[in-house]
């Protein structure tokens, strides 16, 4: 199948499960689109859990050599790429400081960034360790 086809199948993918998994998160903080938590929940949940899913991947590729090419271009570009919200996550953060919510900003932006890098890191730990 054509390496373009199968990343853009594997980002359709995961943009559905991005939009899914933050509906979820808003209604589990008693939220809803029209009336958004003051934390963006939603983002932040895909943001971490697409840093883990990344390392995982990117930690079995390097370790155990897991699919092949065309495989890991849908997997890493397209199903992540459709799934992880870095854009979303630089709007809703410009968008606290726009409101003048420069502590949540913070709280969002360095928790997104430190726990994201550090479940990366734990992706790798447990599938390429040796």
């Amino acid at each position: 199948m054509n390496r373009l086809l199968l990343i853009a199948l594997g980002g359709a993918f995961g943009s559905v499960c991005r939009y899914q998994l933050s509906v979820w998160m808003l209604a589990f903080a008693g939220a809803s689109a029209e009336a958004p938590p003051r934390f963006p929940v939603g983002t932040f949940a895909v943001n971490l859990l697409g840093c883990l899913v990344a390392g995982l991947l990117a930690g079995g590729i390097a370790r155990h050599g897991w699919f092949t090419p065309d495989v890991r271009a849908m997997l890493i570009v397209g199903v992540m790429g459709g799934f992880t919200t870095f854009s979303a996550f630089g709007l809703e953060t410009l968008a606290l400081l726009r409101r003048g919510d420069v502590e949540m900003a913070a709280v969002y932006v360095i928790a997104s960034v430190v726990v994201g890098v550090a479940l990366a890191g734990l992706g790798w730990w447990v599938v390429a360790r040796g």
